[in-house]
């Protein structure tokens, strides 16, 4: 079943036994927000990649970061012969080094970029034109408590319903103080649920069968030798 918010409360609610003088929207809201942090956290989706493109300005090495990234996968830069090339990931410590003079009129074809603080990155050379750059990213995606989605669900909460449902429950248990073997048992049914999402989404959903092969699972086969000294043993 896909979860809206609703039933996802009304789940919660009807697993803990507990009513909604109890565990209020309010509350649960707050449940299901680090449930989804978490999920997230630990293994990214399809869900939250996202590209933005946008212009370098000649002569300045900063760049805005989008005001929902969670981190950058790679920067493409349209060079002037219309090539698109990769930008390299470096500290700030190295392009200082690489790139001492960044203020004087010393620009080039960027080769570099690195996170500067939580709403810049910089790049260096600086550049020496208004290059075209995409920036493919993981953003943050829309919680299932935000009134824009509440209704009709999100991406985890339509096609991964245990994985929100055991760590929202984790959660509950663990705000009212519950029983430690129902934590416990939901805390490990997550974990299971988590590693199964994880090998989707990071593993099979990244593959092809042309060039990665079938995906085959290791069969246990004794030899024949083997078998027949148990026989002769018998």
């Amino acid at each position: 079943m896909a979860y809206t918010l609703a039933n996802l409360q009304s789940d919660i609610r009807s697993y803990t036994e507990v009513a909604s003088n109890v565990l209020t929207d309010a509350i649960l809201n707050t449940i299901i927000k680090n449930a989804e942090n978490d999920i997230y956290r630990s293994a990214d989706s399809d869900e939250e990649r996202f590209y933005a493109t946008s212009n370098l300005t000649s002569g300045n090495r900063y760049v805005s970061i989008p005001s929902d990234l969670r981190f950058i996968r790679y920067v493409q830069v349209t060079d002037s012969s219309g090539d698109q090339v990769y930008l390299e990931p470096r500290d700030t410590s190295f392009m200082a080094e690489y790139y001492s003079t960044p203020n004087t009129s010393s620009t080039d074809v960027p080769k570099y970029y690195g996170n500067w603080d939580a709403s810049t990155w910089v790049i260096a050379p600086t550049p020496n034109a208004n290059y075209a750059v995409t920036l493919a990213y993981n953003k943050e995606p829309v919680s299932l408590t935000d009134s824009s989605v509440s209704s009709l669900g999100t991406y985890v909460s339509n096609k991964y319903q245990d994985v929100l449902l055991y760590k929202c429950l984790v959660n509950a248990y663990a705000y009212l103080k519950g029983p430690q073997d129902m934590l416990q048992y939901y805390n490990q049914a997550y974990e299971k649920a988590l590693m199964t999402y994880a090998v989707e989404q990071q593993g099979r959903r990244r593959r092809d069968e042309d060039s990665d092969g079938e995906i085959r699972t290791q069969l246990v086969s004794e030899s024949p030798s083997a078998y027949g000294n148990r026989r002769g043993t018998s």
